[in-house]
């Protein structure tokens, strides 16, 4: 069983734990996620089965988009709804001084993660420090946010249509916009809309795929190439697909750079490729079927 599942995640569940479901629903061993969602945010959770689980790490770093709800005028230490309010102010702001300060937040910018986040400090996650009441220093890290966009205000409420590189907190977005504000905020609801090119419109939800038969789970999956399009294609002949699957290197595709796709004359996803400009060649990154 190998391939994509491209879940729509409710509410109230780790994207662990939607991991564990399609492994006891599905009967197959092998599955992992691409993205971790947060137990309060829902919406697009690639899952990858079988041999789509090699090729996770590389969708890991797909750009994601969000619907995010900010309430503005509170603070919280996990700077969402998860915990309680730290600091109440007023909100006496209009759309017009939102709109400025989101001006900052957009392109390259610095992010420090939140102290209630799994990034690891020496080897632990901050977030078993913070719960502990130990200090949290964590460096700050360039994000990309490519737009940044106001859908609704009404105060205190802030929705946001955000599209941003992997590795972006969210709410960290939130915290930090309220500080800008000089009023506080914290997230209260988010959705990740899209996952690269896969979106809500082709995520079933979690709950359609308890019942279902082995067989009825094989044509919900996607190719796992399909999360991989923007790379280019690599099409070998035979005696090239035998080099590439015993990890042997074959002649570049000119003007060729980066990560690539290698098929073998079947139409078979055999291996994710390298290009190395220097000696014009393809070397294999990750065999995916062998010879």
């Amino acid at each position: 069983m190998n391939g994509l599942l491209i879940v729509n995640k409710p509410v109230g569940p780790t994207s662990h734990d939607v991991v564990y479901k399609i492994r006891k629903w599905s009967g197959e061993r092998r599955v992992g996620h691409t993205g971790t969602l947060d137990p309060l945010a829902s919406g697009v959770l690639i899952v990858c089965l079988g041999t789509a689980t090699r090729v996770s790490e590389y969708l890991l770093h797909s750009d994601k988009r969000y619907e995010a709800i900010i309430r503005l005028g509170q603070t919280t230490a996990t700077y969402d709804s998860t915990s309680r309010v730290l600091q109440h102010r007023p909100v006496n702001i209009s759309a017009e001084q939102i709109e400025s300060a989101l001006a900052a937040f957009r392109g390259p910018i610095t992010q420090t993660p939140p102290a209630y986040s799994a990034v690891q400090v020496d080897g632990r996650r901050a977030y078993d420090m913070a719960r502990r009441g130990e200090e949290v220093e964590l460096k700050p890290r360039t994000i990309t946010i490519h737009t940044l966009n106001i859908i609704k205000w009404e105060s205190p409420d802030l929705t946001i249509d955000i599209m941003c590189s992997s590795g972006t907190y969210i709410r960290s977005i939130a915290h930090d916009l309220g500080q800008a504000l000089a009023c506080g905020g914290h997230i209260v609801g988010l959705t990740r809309t899209a996952t690269g090119r896969f979106t809500l419109a082709d995520a079933r939800p979690l709950n359609e795929l308890q019942n279902l038969t082995p067989g009825q789970f094989l044509k919900l999956l996607r190719p796992t190439d399909q999360a991989l399009l923007h790379w280019p294609e690599v099409h070998l002949d035979a005696e090239g697909a035998n080099r590439i699957q015993h990890g042997n290197p074959v002649p570049l595709t000119p003007g060729a750079a980066g990560l690539g796709r290698a098929y073998d004359p079947r139409g078979r996803l055999v291996a994710i490729v390298e290009a190395d400009p220097a000696n014009n060649e393809w070397k294999p990154k990750k065999v995916l079927i062998t010879a």
